[in-house]
């Protein structure tokens, strides 16, 4: 049956609907109406249904019209999608293109970003996930993302090409009702390994390289929303970025401690990548991002 359906008969439908008659659509086509007939009897005939009524004097859809007009304005937006797509991959633009984001990494500039990739490739198909810790990196060698943000740790590994687009500074903090933030002095490493570090992990389980962890008591999250809510309920402490916690620490939700070991927490800031696999070179649409989010961030 749809070897004897074609994308100009579908168009002729829409132009019906859309011009309000067969007469019409045929003056908007460059065509008789006979012509338009033909092509409406040829539908009906090949698929067994009646699309129009002719019994009035404007033939008016059927309810199988209606749904099948529906039908066929989706494979035309689909056909054009197609098209669209080959002519940007003839440009250099990659047929789709997929993003891993971190936990920690920012989200505002990547929004700005992708609104301006959208507005500048709008046949890019593009699909986002964030992930757990570890997970973007991941993502990247099982193929099921072409670009990452993250921070690598404990090294840059050798397979990926990776560009520096920040730095994270995280802070120690705790709601101002724990009881590290009601100390008298400069908490210790002691109190710190005595109390609840709310840790971000891969998984809830906690597969996978713990960095910064020196407490004994370890609360695990995969997403940094739950871990704050935790915070601020005043079960534990943790390190978190400084772009999230700066609103709650303006307010006095939130309080920094002071602590001064190089071990629990780096004087350095966090690097923070965008990566690709080495032998899976970025196309246009990833380029443009990388370059417009780099300039967002440099602000």
């Amino acid at each position: 049956m749809l070897a004897n359906l074609t994308l100009d008969q579908l168009r002729v439908l829409v132009a019906i609907q859309e011009a309000g008659s067969f007469s019409a659509a045929g003056r908007a086509l460059g065509r008789v109406q006979s012509a338009i007939s033909q092509t409406v009897k040829a539908v009906e005939d090949a698929h067994g249904v009646e699309l129009f009524d002719r019994r009035t004097r404007k033939p008016a859809l059927t309810p199988v019209g209606e749904v099948l007009l529906e039908q066929a304005r989706t494979v035309l937006a689909s056909a054009e999608r197609f098209s669209a797509i080959a002519a940007g991959t003839r440009k250099g633009l990659e047929p789709a293109l997929s993003l891993a984001i971190d936990p920690l990494f920012p989200t505002a500039p990547v929004l700005d970003s992708l609104r301006a990739l959208q507005e500048r490739f709008p046949d890019l198909p593009v699909s986002f996930s964030t992930e757990g810790v570890n997970g973007a990196e991941r993502r990247l060698r099982d193929g099921t993302a072409s670009l990452a943000f993250c921070p690598l740790l404990p090294f840059v590994p050798d397979d990926l090409t990776v560009y520096p687009i920040t730095e994270l500074r995280l802070r120690p903090v705790v709601a101002p009702s724990h009881r590290l933030a009601r100390l008298r002095r400069k908490p210790s490493r002691a109190d710190l390994e005595a109390e609840v570090q709310l840790v971000l992990a891969s998984s809830p389980a906690g597969e996978g390289p713990s960095y910064g962890v020196v407490s004994t008591r370890i609360w695990r999250f995969v997403d940094l929303g739950r871990r704050l809510d935790f915070l601020l309920g005043g079960f534990g402490w943790c390190k978190m970025p400084d772009h999230v916690v700066a609103p709650y620490l303006a307010d006095g939700r939130l309080v920094e401690l002071t602590v001064v070991d190089e071990q629990v927490v780096p004087n350095r800031p966090l690097p923070v990548y965008a990566a690709h696999v080495r032998d899976k070179p970025l196309g246009l649409g990833g380029r443009w991002l990388l370059d417009d989010l780099h300039k967002r961030l440099a602000k």
